[in-house]
């Protein structure tokens, strides 16, 4: 409790030194679930490149990107590292900023100069790798003194460790998303650990006497004169004396400060403030838009910052494979809608598009579709078609075209609205007089 003086810390650090009511995971996840990688496009082609998923998938890159999107946030920088295996295809590890460090080119912000990595292994044992343009070196240690450095060829011809920065800055290094809101953080706690301490030495009503003998015992401690309970009276002989009771202590003072402390952290880490207060509703249509609107804005900035680390990733292991897509400038992520819609609102946005003459091929990726669905739907609608053809009148009572779709500028149209029932209801004589 770094906001207490040093008597509330002796007197109550014991009992609330594992005790917080942490919103920093929040922050961060609520980032974290929004980005996800569907594929990537290596050329000017505008389908998914499929050997570039092909080794996304089988470095098992949907839950290694996860891991290392959160580690990026939490410390502002992760790292990536592609080597080649022993088959010869390229192996991708996601790295924690503990273990990894770069030295970037003077006057670059973006080329390496080296990389190194040091970690322990279960036994104990201590681990070292530094990576150049030309070299590599490995060592170990067995306790007591680190072995000579072992020296071999880097065959990549460039530094194999990617940085994946979290807000990279001009100057300076990456931020990471917890280092404005941590103070905010502690004041929360603080301020909770404050009502606890009150609700159990200031909630209930304190009882009085005054006029009373003080009656001690033989070492000279005050004897408690009544015992009190729920089916106790308190009385006393003595005419003067006078019984009375103090106010308990008014904790709604603590989540005031609370609800204020939490609603300037939700500002600055452009969160939703209905995910923090417990007693908010979340908007539904428009209102939900615009409440989440700094959450979308800030997961596509991320996007924006990790989307370069990965490309690069995926141009290193292109080098692994000696493919000329490792020099492939004008590549780009391919990531799932930051944005989370109704169905119902996401499905009629589409058709409207639909009905402006966007491609279905960018329909089906806009819709949130995988690469790996979006290569199966031509033979899908073709087995349809076949389906459609032999057997006709199996689908006699579908309406739509051919495809089994309805017609977009149908589904688009909206249905009138408004008193048209109310002639029907007239005539019907359910009318005011009825009524």
């Amino acid at each position: 409790m770094p906001f207490s003086q040093d008597l509330y810390n002796s007197a109550f650090g014991d009992a609330f030194r594992s005790w917080s009511d942490n919103f920093c995971g929040l922050v961060i996840d609520c980032v974290n679930e929004r980005l996800k990688v569907l594929g990537f496009r290596m050329t000017a082609d505008p389908e998914a490149d499929a050997d570039a998923q092909d080794i996304w998938k089988r470095n098992d890159m949907d839950v290694q990107s996860d891991a290392a999107h959160l580690e990026a946030m939490i410390c502002g920088e992760s790292y990536a590292i592609v080597w080649a295996g022993v088959d010869g295809e390229p192996v991708i590890s996601c790295e924690s900023a503990e273990h990894v460090v770069v030295q970037y080119k003077p006057g670059s912000r973006t080329e390496l100069l080296a990389a190194a990595k040091f970690w322990r292994d279960d036994w104990g044992g201590e681990y070292a790798s530094l990576w150049t343009e030309d070299y590599t070196y490995t060592s170990f240690s067995d306790g007591i003194s680190w072995h000579e450095p072992v020296q071999g060829p880097n065959p990549l011809g460039r530094v194999p460790v990617v940085p994946i920065s979290n807000r990279a800055r001009l100057a300076g290094d990456p931020v990471s998303d917890l280092a404005s809101i941590i103070p905010l953080q502690m004041a929360i706690d603080k301020t909770g650990t404050d009502a606890l301490v009150a609700s159990e030495m200031a909630a209930f009503p304190a009882r009085f006497v005054t006029g009373l003998e003080i009656v001690e015992d033989a070492e000279g401690n005050p004897v408690e004169p009544f015992r009190i309970a729920i089916d106790k009276v308190l009385q006393a002989e003595d005419p003067s004396a006078r019984f009375g009771q103090f106010e308990a202590a008014d904790l709604s003072n603590y989540r005031t400060l609370i609800e204020m402390l939490t609603q300037h952290l939700a500002s600055i880490a452009r969160v939703p403030h209905y995910l923090l207060d417990a007693a908010g509703q979340p908007p539904t249509g428009e209102g939900a838009e615009a409440a989440e609107y700094g959450l979308v804005m800030k997961a596509r900035e991320r996007a924006l910052h990790f989307g370069r680390a990965w490309i690069e990733v995926m141009k290193l292991c292109f080098a692994v494979k000696g493919d000329g897509r490792a020099d492939a400038h004008s590549a780009e992520v391919i990531w799932a809608d930051v944005e989370n819609r109704s169905e119902a609102q996401h499905v009629d946005a589409l058709i409207k598009l639909k009905a402006l003459g966007v491609p279905a091929a960018m329909l089906w990726e806009l819709a949130g579709f995988t690469p790996q669905q979006l290569d199966r739907i031509p033979a899908l609608l073709q087995d349809q078609e076949e389906l459609i053809e032999a057997y006709p009148s199996a689908l006699a009572g579908v309406s739509g075209n051919r495809n089994g779709t309805a017609d977009a500028d149908d589904m688009a149209a909206t249905s009138p609205q408004g008193n048209a029932g109310n002639a029907a209801r007239k005539i019907a004589g359910d009318d005011a007089s009825r009524r």
